[in-house]
């Protein structure tokens, strides 16, 4: 795949660490585990970006908390840049600052928004569909992929799909809070809503003006920021420490996407999860007989339908005698074991 020189891929990677304990902590979230394999979700998140433009186009926005560690994972790749909030403000700043700094790099820059802790099954498909995407932000619409929905799921956004555009490419006609139960499932039956990704593409220039006109506190900051560093790095890392706070905490789908004129949606299937639970690594885990996914060590007798994993720095024996659909998730410190059903 040929890279273009302004394509530029912003990866959010400021996750809390709630969902996946004892494995994952506030120190170590999600993205930066190998749930499944030997690659972390931001580790392989940032593999798929890199097909599209070069390595020193990849921008990691992340938190000061987590820097250390996510600087570690790519120690041996010096020209990936790195951005820490200083406080949490939900996506729309951390999408604009990255972008405003991407812009000062390349006024042509196109960009794409990448969460880093979901899995990608087909890995080929989701990169045309990329292209695809990139390709029509080019003409100045910000596009979103929207995942074709395989269950009436309550844990995501949906985007509800308008007349088509281009050939693949859809209005986005809006985007939708989690529904309840039954919301839901007339969805899944109506084939017109599509699950919000929360992966975005657009122009540099398209996403500054719609910040400046939907959001102008963020617009002025960025400003501020912008004008401090001309008087260097540390005046600009003084300033961004001083105001990033008093930015407004607000999504990118509430903030900007929800108010501008158009937002484009490209309907999409490639094997996508947003990894919920340990339930959902046993299903996307390649698994031995009897349905079990574990480590090499693991001895199983008379068991099937479990998971086990070890994130410990000596990893031990486990065995699992006539038990079913278990998660057993060992640290170096605790050991979880939750029926599989239970794991959310």
């Amino acid at each position: 795949m040929s890279h273009n020189e302004s394509i530029y891929a912003v990866v959010l990677a400021g996750g809390s660490g709630t969902r996946f304990w004892p494995a994952s902590r506030q120190s170590r979230p999600k993205q930066l585990l190998p749930l499944n394999g030997d690659q972390s979700l931001l580790e392989a998140t940032v593999r798929r970006a890199a097909k599209h433009g070069p390595e020193r186009n990849v921008v990691i926005s992340t938190n000061q908390r987590l820097l250390p560690a996510t600087r570690a994972l790519f120690a041996n790749q010096p020209e990936i840049t790195f951005l820490a909030e200083p406080v949490a403000r939900n996506t729309a700043p951390c999408i604009a600052w990255a972008t405003w700094k991407i812009s000062q790099r390349d006024p042509q820059a196109l960009v794409m928004v990448l969460p880093s802790d979901h899995h990608i099954g087909d890995e080929a498909t989701f990169q045309q569909i990329v292209a695809l995407a990139l390709d029509s932000a080019a003409g100045g619409v910000i596009i979103t992929l929207g995942i074709k929905p395989t269950r009436p799921d309550t844990g995501f956004g949906y985007i509800e799909v308008g007349p088509e555009q281009n050939p693949g490419v859809h209005r986005a006609k809006r985007f939708v809070e989690k529904p309840n139960q039954a919301v839901a499932e007339s969805y899944l039956r109506g084939g017109q809503h599509l699950w919000n990704s929360g992966m975005f593409f657009f122009r540099a220039d398209v996403l500054l003006a719609a910040v400046a006109q939907h959001l102008p506190a963020l617009d002025t900051g960025l400003k501020e920021i912008a004008a401090a560093a001309a008087q260097g790095e540390q005046a600009e890392q003084r300033k961004t420490d001083e105001i990033f706070g008093s930015f407004p905490a607000v999504s990118i789908d509430v903030g900007i996407m929800e108010k501008v004129d158009a937002v484009n949606v490209v309907p999409a299937s490639f094997g996508w999860s947003d990894i919920g639970s340990w339930a959902a690594v046993w299903e996307l885990a390649d698994k031995q007989g009897e349905g079990n996914a574990t480590t090499a060590d693991t001895i199983v007798v008379n068991a099937k339908g479990n998971l086990v994993r070890d994130f410990s720095g000596s990893p031990r024996t486990v065995a699992l005698v006539g038990v079913d659909d278990l998660c057993v998730v060992q640290t170096d410190d605790a050991i979880l074991i939750v029926k599989r059903d239970q794991s959310q």
